[in-house]
């Protein structure tokens, strides 16, 4: 798939922007504040069903009664729309002419995002660790998602169930085994597929690198025997505690992934570019993964991350996602420009006004290449 073209309206700081998309580099420029990231946002929507970093709700335009999203593809259009006031109050979906109020599995299109927080990975909460994983395996396995809503519900019952005197072992016995049965799947889907990256993560660091070091990742618990029947055990022992608590303290939400670097946990020895350098190998081969195994190129999203990066790290990036296509944001276009050389940098929309313009400077660099 290639993105033809998008119009946003109502979404966030804008109020109505259409804008042609090349099939290379877009680039768009712009104060911070001035919506560069709400496009980057409004495309994932169109194209996973979810945003990355807000609810439908949070999306809406201050005093706009509703948003919507229209994205142009060599495949076909795509239609978000929401509007509260409707009595589903949910956000509609529009693909090859269809309605539905979820983007179905067969609709969603692999992308992958790479933001400034993506830098911050190994030293964040383990909260945000599962989040990566988890976000991989569901471009992989779109049931995965289902599994994952089917355990929160799951949890937020027995956690409710917790904070009521008045329940009984037996009631909350129901909800120990749902999250047995779900968080088993949950945990071995992880590990294969942590599995899988770890495989490829040393010799991807080292070419980014250019080291001989030793790069690992591994999920925070090793699962011997019967998952769910430790799940759950492991829930019973707990109960008086998470009663106490007034949440449930043990299962694959609390789990956590660990990288190791030379035989030490990354966080403590890695310096600041290794960790950049791991964070970068992470993504090369979410990219290559994904191509193989759905035979799809996945949209590439970079959300100013080139100001983030040496200019080592940044010709990595471009080199890898050469003949890609790549829509990029940045808070200074000339940065941008100049530390980026080797993308073939196409186009660019001035964010902060609104309308739509071919950089002069483009123009120029590419006369004079």
């Amino acid at each position: 798939m290639r993105i033809t073209g998008i119009r946003v309206q109502n979404i966030r700081t804008h109020t109505d922007i259409s804008q042609d998309i090349p099939s290379t580099v877009t680039l768009i420029t712009g104060d911070n504040g001035s919506g560069k990231t709400s496009l980057i946002e409004a495309v994932t929507v169109a194209l996973q069903g979810t945003s990355f970093r807000g609810t439908d709700t949070e999306l809406l335009r201050y005093d706009s009664p509703w948003w919507r999203i229209d994205l142009q593809t060599d495949e076909g259009d795509r239609i978000v729309k929401f509007d509260p006031a409707r009595p589903s109050g949910k956000k509609q979906f529009t693909v090859d002419e269809k309605n539905s109020y979820r983007l179905s599995a067969l609709n969603k299109y692999p992308i992958v995002l790479f933001e400034p927080d993506d830098l911050r990975l190994l030293h964040g909460s383990p909260s945000r660790r599962r989040e990566f994983i988890d976000r991989f395996i569901s471009q992989l396995n779109p049931q995965f998602s289902t599994l994952l809503r089917k355990y929160d519900r799951a949890l937020k019952q027995r956690n409710k169930l917790l904070k009521n005197p008045m329940a009984s072992r037996d009631d909350l016995f129901v909800w120990d085994i749902a999250i047995g049965e779900y968080g088993a799947e949950i945990i071995e889907q992880r590990i294969s597929h942590i599995e899988r990256l770890n495989s490829e993560l040393d010799s991807t660091y080292n070419t980014i690198a250019q080291s001989s070091d030793v790069v690992s990742m591994h999920y925070s618990h090793t699962i011997i025997g019967n998952v769910k029947q430790r799940i759950v055990s492991e829930l019973h022992a707990c109960m008086e505690r998470d009663r106490l608590l007034g949440y449930t303290s043990v299962g694959p939400h609390r789990d956590d992934v660990l990288f190791r670097f030379n035989s030490m946990p990354a966080l403590s020895v890695a310096s600041r570019g290794e960790v950049r350098s791991i964070v970068l190998a992470l993504k090369f081969l979410e990219v290559d993964t994904i191509t193989a195994m759905t035979g799809r190129q996945p949209i590439i999203l970079l959300d100013d991350v080139f100001g983030e990066l040496d200019s080592e790290r940044q010709t990595h990036l471009a080199t890898k996602f050469s003949g890609k296509q790549i829509i990029m944001t940045s808070a200074s276009s000339a940065a941008t420009l100049d530390t980026a050389r080797s993308i073939p940098l196409t186009f660019m929309i001035q964010s902060a006004a609104l309308d739509r313009i071919v950089s002069r400077k483009c123009r120029e660099r590419r006369t004079e290449e």
